[in-house]
């Protein structure tokens, strides 16, 4: 075992010290979390149109280093700033009204493109998707629509569309994809949540990578509608914060269903969740990866990031080993899925002639394994489930590593081929994508740091509608661990003046 068993032994949290979350509602300048602005707002400290040019001024500032956005709304964001300023001072209280947040460059927003990361003119969307409508409800401003690589398909966001959407920990490093924009405008404070999608990691990995908390909520916990499903039921929308309440307020916001979705799980209270103790815990350890039949190993700085994590939930009380799950051959229910996922998606592009190469490739390997291929995928998840599901057994909590690396420097994947591209993908993040052929929950907490200054990540996974346990877990973690502390360096995030050429 790789954890204290000492401390494995230790009886739950003491009930003198329940879990409290952090403190909400005083602004800290450009670090204030998106609860703490909703408080500032609701008791009249701040104005929505001062924060909605506070973010726009952020945003400004940094896309010619960190280039975390696609598109902008600044008029548009401003004006409804304004009339949330209004409607706070004739008393209405909502739980974002006047919060400036961000989405991603999938998801519809009215009036705006939605590109998802492709080069070429596509035309402005009529209507909001469901989950942007929801965000609207609760009285969020979106400022704008984040850098996403093309059809989510890398754990990196960089492509001709738009150029190299950089970490704000260390500009000469990815924060990871595809919901890489969305990671780094909240990792540099552009705003203080975000929302991305995550078909094979796509919120946990860029979570782990620019030290933040990602979700990936149950399968259809927040509707991907106008698609009754994404990607053949592979990917999910889910919240990107520095905290797990903020991370958790947004879920309960952008949660819920519209009448055409094929996946409607039943509801939850998150936040609530994120305040309550998650009890005394059996968590198992896992270093295991589902197979692939290419190279993959961990790095050491991840294994020992992610050990020190296992010790401090045993130190917490947690029961917590080493036992792993059976995986099978879950992967060859994983590649028809998402090629077909692709595959859609290219056929909504407006000249598919300027798709990368590799889009290209994975697109007509989709058209080849639409047919039977795709229904045997979908047929065995049951299976599957019931398979790698077993461990929940004897365990509560499965703890992996987000991913097996550091974030690789940017332009480190470009110029590949689809097969050295996939392989390169693999090693560097084989823990999250099963999760997504499961459809089950999943977490990415920060874990510290390699010897070079980058970020890491670990991931709390569970069963069917298991988002409640984790969240708590995750909310006493941050207690423990204190990683909404931490701020990327000044200088990272000020200018690119110390890149070499090359990294420009």
């Amino acid at each position: 075992m790789s954890v204290d068993e000492s401390q494995e032994r230790r009886t739950g949290p003491s009930p003198e010290r329940p879990h409290r979350p952090g403190p909400a509602g005083r602004l800290d300048g450009q670090w204030e979390g998106l609860a703490e602005q909703a408080e500032a707002l609701a008791a009249g400290r701040v104005t929505a149109t001062d924060l909605v040019h506070r973010s726009l001024d952020r945003i400004a500032a940094s896309q010619d280093t960190i280039n975390a956005f696609r598109r902008v709304r600044a008029e548009a964001a401003l004006a409804e700033a304004e009339e949330a300023d209004r409607r706070l001072a004739a008393g209405e209280r909502l739980p974002l009204l006047g919060v400036p947040v961000a989405v991603k460059d999938d998801t519809d927003v009215a009036g705006e493109p939605t590109a998802f990361g492709c080069a070429g003119v596509f035309p402005p969307k009529p209507h909001d998707s469901e989950v942007v409508r929801r965000l609207r409800l609760a009285g969020a401003v979106i400022v704008g629509k984040t850098n996403a690589c093309e059809l989510g398909q890398w754990p990196f966001t960089e492509g001709p569309a738009f150029g190299d959407t950089r970490n704000p920990w260390s500009l000469a490093h990815t924060p990871g994809g595809s919901s890489g924009g969305s990671a780094a405008a909240v990792a540099a404070g552009l705003v203080p949540a975000a929302l991305g999608t995550d078909g094979a990691g796509s919120v946990r990995i860029p979570a782990a990578w620019s030290h933040l908390v990602g979700i990936k909520p149950q399968r259809g916990r927040i509707s991907t509608w106008p698609d009754p499903e994404a990607f053949q039921g592979i990917t999910g929308i889910g919240p990107l914060a520095r905290t797990v309440e903020d991370a958790a307020l947004l879920l309960d916001v952008a949660s819920g269903n519209h009448d055409g979705d094929l996946h409607r799980p039943p509801a939850i209270a998150a936040r609530e969740a994120a305040g309550r103790d998650p009890g005394r815990l059996r968590i198992a350890l896992s270093w295991k990866t589902a197979a692939t039949f290419t190279r993959k190993s961990l790095h050491p700085d991840v294994r020992a990031a992610v050990t020190a994590v296992a010790r401090t939930l045993a130190g917490l009380g947690h029961f917590v080993e080493e036992a792993e799950p059976d995986y099978g051959m879950v992967g060859l229910a994983f590649l028809p899925r998402a090629t077909a996922g692709v595959d859609e998606w290219a056929a909504r592009v407006p000249d598919p002639r300027l798709l990368d190469r590799r889009t290209q490739e994975a697109a007509r390997l989709g058209r080849l394994l639409g047919g039977l291929p795709l229904r045997r995928a979908r047929a065995v998840e049951r299976r599957q489930q019931q398979r790698i599901g077993a461990l929940f057994g004897s365990y509560d909590v499965l703890l992996t590593p987000t991913t097996a690396t550091p974030p690789p420097r940017v332009g480190a994947l470009a110029g590949l081929s689809g097969w050295q591209t996939d392989k390169a993908m693999i090693a560097a993040c084989p823990y999250a994508w099963p999760w997504n052929v499961l459809g089950w929950p999943g977490v990415s907490v920060p874990a510290g740091f390699s010897a070079d200054g980058l970020p890491l990540g670990a991931q709390l996974l569970g069963p069917a509608h298991g988002e409640p346990r984790l969240i708590s877990l995750a909310a006493q973690l941050q207690d423990a661990l204190r990683w909404h502390e931490r701020r990327p360096p000044e200088q990272a995030a000020a200018s690119a003046a110390d890149l070499s050429p090359g990294d420009r």
